[in-house]
């Protein structure tokens, strides 16, 4: 059974929103060391968090298209029906 890899396209997107996660909690850390006020911390927090979920989404869905091309060419998709769902929930 094939590994599933990132398509070239999903692997640039993602990576795109990882390094902006990246800046993001870079500027969370600088916040936190000039005492800014808690709200806009947590403010900035959900933000970085919600990113992250955009990104894992990206990362599942590349992999579902992966299992059902195979599938639509005969093949055995690289994961079961049971593997996917378990990733898709890691992130719920």
């Amino acid at each position: 059974m094939p590994p599933i890899t990132l398509d070239e396209v999903c692997q640039r997107d993602v990576v795109t929103r990882l390094k902006r996660i990246q800046g993001q909690v870079a500027g969370i850390i600088a916040m936190i060391e000039d005492g800014r006020d808690c709200g806009d911390v947590v403010t900035q927090l959900a933000a970085a968090s919600r990113a992250l979920d955009k990104a894992g989404f990206k990362v599942v869905a590349n992999g579902l298209q992966q299992c059902a091309s195979a599938e639509g060419r005969g093949e055995k998709p690289p994961l079961s029906t049971e593997q996917l769902e378990k990733l898709f929930l890691s992130l719920a």
